[in-house]
C-alpha cells in the first residue's frame, strides 16, 4: 500500500521516478487532444474517488484528467454532497470508498484527516491539499523546474510571504532532493520549527525579504490569505513588505524564474509586472499540476519507483 500524505512517503527515490515520468509522459503526448489516454493506458480500468471540503480549481481538474489520460476514471464529491458533510467518521467513508474505487484523493482543512483515511482505507490515499503540507503542489514545482535545464542539488529557492503549507512541503522536498531555501516572513507568520527541520539543515528563515533573494534561482510566493482564514487586515498588514516585485526580482540572479502555486492577488504578494513578466513561470507550473499528478498516481500503484 502506497499512500502520498507528504513528499517523504515517496522519498528522494520516488519523487526522481515521478520527475522523470512525467517529463517522458508529457512529452509523449505533446499535440495530442487532452482528452485522448495515454498510449499504454496503464491505469486502465482504475477508478479515482476525489473528495473535496475545499474547493478547488487545479486540483480537481489536473487530478481528473490525469486518471483519465491514464486510461481510468473518476468520481469527484463534495464533501457537502456526502455523509461526510452530515456527520459519517472519515473512519467510515474510508471504509466505504475502498470497496468502490481504486485510489482515493482528499483536498481538506485538518491534516489528521488524511492520515485517518490513509489508516483505514484498504486502497491507496492522496494528500490533494491539508493545512499542513502540499505535496502535489511541490512535484508539479520541481517538474517545471527541472524543465528549464535546472538542477535540484545546490538550487537556491528564496520563499517570501506566509509561512504555510506550501512552504512546508517546499522546505520537506529540500531535505530530500539536496536544494536550499531561505523563507523571508514577518514574525508571528513564520514556519514552524518542525516544518524547518523537515530540510535537514537545508532551510533557514529570515526576516528581510532583500537577504532571502539574493542570489536566488526561483523566487516564490503564495497567496497571503487562504481559503477560511480570519484576521486577513493584520496578516495583510505584516506581509506587505514581503510583496515580490521587480525591485526585489532584480536581487536574484539575472535568469532566476518565478512561481505561484495560484490563485494570484495582483498587487498584494506580487506585482503584475513580476507574475505576468518574462521571468514567471505560472502557467507552466499550472499545467505541471496533470502531469505530476499523473506520476503520482501511477507511483501510489507501484508502477514507477
Amino acid at each position: 500500500m502506497r499512500h502520498f500524505l507528504n513528499l517523504t512517503d515517496a522519498g528522494a527515490d520516488g519523487i526522481a521516478a515521478m520527475l522523470a515520468d512525467a517529463l517522458d509522459r508529457k512529452a509523449a503526448r505533446r499535440g495530442w487532444p487532452k482528452g485522448k489516454p495515454d498510449a499504454d493506458a496503464p491505469l486502465a480500468g482504475h477508478t479515482l474517488a476525489m473528495v473535496f471540503e475545499k474547493s478547488s480549481t487545479r486540483t480537481r481538474f489536473s487530478f481528473d484528467m490525469a486518471i483519465r489520460q491514464l486510461g481510468g476514471t473518476s468520481i469527484v464529491a463534495d464533501a457537502g454532497s456526502m455523509q461526510l458533510g452530515r456527520g459519517e467518521t472519515i473512519a467510515d467513508t474510508a471504509r466505504v470508498l475502498s470497496g468502490y474505487v481504486d485510489a482515493i484523493m482528499i483536498r481538506t482543512d485538518d491534516h489528521a484527516k488524511v492520515d485517518e483515511m490513509a489508516h483505514h482505507a484498504s486502497v491507496p490515499v492522496i494528500n490533494g491539499l491539508t493545512d499542513a503540507s502540499h505535496p502535489c503542489q511541490i512535484v508539479a514545482d520541481l517538474l517545471t523546474i527541472i524543465e528549464t535545464g535546472r538542477s535540484l542539488p545546490g538550487l537556491k529557492v528564496a520563499w517570501l510571504g506566509d509561512g504555510n503549507n506550501v512552504l512546508a512541503s517546499i522546505i520537506e522536498a529540500a531535505g530530500l532532493m539536496h536544494f536550499d531555501v531561505v523563507a523571508a516572513c514577518p514574525q508571528g507568520f513564520q514556519p514552524a520549527d518542525a516544518d524547518v527541520a523537515l530540510g535537514k539543515g537545508r532551510a533557514r528563515v529570515v526576516g528581510c525579504a532583500q537577504e532571502a533573494v539574493e542570489g536566488a534561482d526561483i523566487v516564490v510566493t503564495d497567496t497571503w490569505v487562504s481559503m477560511g482564514q480570519d484576521h486577513a487586515d493584520t496578516k495583510l498588514r505584516a506581509l506587505a513588505p514581503f510583496q515580490v516585485d521587480a525591485v526585489l526580482m532584480a536581487a536574484a540572479k539575472p535568469d532566476a524564474a518565478f512561481l505561484h502555486c495560484l490563485p494570484a492577488h495582483r498587487g498584494e504578494e506580487v506585482t503584475p509586472e513580476v507574475i505576468d513578466g518574462p521571468q514567471s513561470l505560472i502557467w507552466a507550473e499550472a499545467e505541471n499540476r496533470l502531469h505530476a499528478q499523473k506520476s503520482v498516481l501511477r507511483w501510489c500503484f507501484g508502477q514507477i519507483g
